[in-house]
């Protein structure tokens, strides 16, 4: 798929990959459409778009609600003519340890809210938004690209219980939509990033940061730069479908 001309939809746009993503596209002119529940953040991210030259909408909303999610899609669609590729890059960490010991009593668990913010968020809004532009990409019958943001998490990490089974069931999402969405041309396809220097990766604690960048081969964090390469280029290449990009730079966790 070119790139040029195509409306691209992208979830998590306010800050960080979404952000960076979206500047990347609309400068090889694709018109955006940025969703993020952050007023302040989606706006400073539509000014960037802007300044690009590109086409922009801007969309406040609770990705986790299905009456918001269905009234941006179709807003969107309105407003930008189309959709033709949808990002789901929202993501949430609320990192616990499922249960803590100390002096052999309890002193700490994962709460229910830390458990269900991350699940509403990263799994439920992937699901709600993969949902409706489907829908409308097999309305309109000219096909169509969807790219789950998984993580290298999803196969399981110590502290992030609810973190890595959403990326897991992001990454599910992916082989089960390709399966039944390619009858009307929609490709899916998912990344797996390690991880990335980014505002959320920095409120990490050092010692867990120390931690993961020691095991990582290519001794580094990766740069958004780099992701957005990888998203590049599952947008052009048309073969890639029903598979995740893992871009960790080695990293096992």
């Amino acid at each position: 798929m070119e790139i040029r001309g195509k409306v691209v939809v992208i979830t998590g746009a306010g800050r960080g990959l979404g952000q960076a993503m979206a500047r990347q596209l609309a400068r090889q002119g694709a018109s955006l459409a940025l969703v993020d529940n952050n007023e302040q953040d989606l706006a400073k991210s539509g000014e960037m778009v802007a300044a690009t030259g590109a086409r922009v909408a801007v969309h406040l909303c609770d990705i986790a609600d299905e009456q918001q999610v269905a009234d941006s899609f179709g807003h969107i669609v309105r407003e930008l003519g189309g959709l033709d590729v949808l990002v789901n890059n929202a993501g949430l960490m609320r990192d616990a340890l499922l249960i803590k010991l100390e002096e052999g009593k309890p002193a700490g668990r994962m709460s229910l809210q830390q458990w269900q913010q991350v699940v509403d968020v990263n799994l439920t809004g992937t699901f709600l938004c993969g949902r409706e532009a489907a829908a409308i990409m097999a309305e309109r019958g000219q096909g169509g690209l969807i790219v789950n943001i998984s993580s290298v998490a999803r196969a399981g990490n110590r502290g992030q219980s609810n973190y890595s089974a959403t990326k897991a069931g992001v990454a599910a999402l992916v082989v089960c939509w390709a399966g039944e969405l390619s009858r009307y041309g929609i490709r899916v396809a998912g990344i797996a990033p390690g991880v990335i220097a980014t505002a959320m990766t920095a409120q990490m604690k050092p010692e867990a940061m120390e931690r993961i960048t020691r095991n990582i081969p290519l001794g580094r964090l990766a740069t958004v730069e780099e992701l957005v390469h990888s998203l590049q280029y599952i947008i052009e290449n048309d073969y890639f479908h029903g598979r995740i990009l893992e871009m960790d730079g080695g990293l096992r966790l």
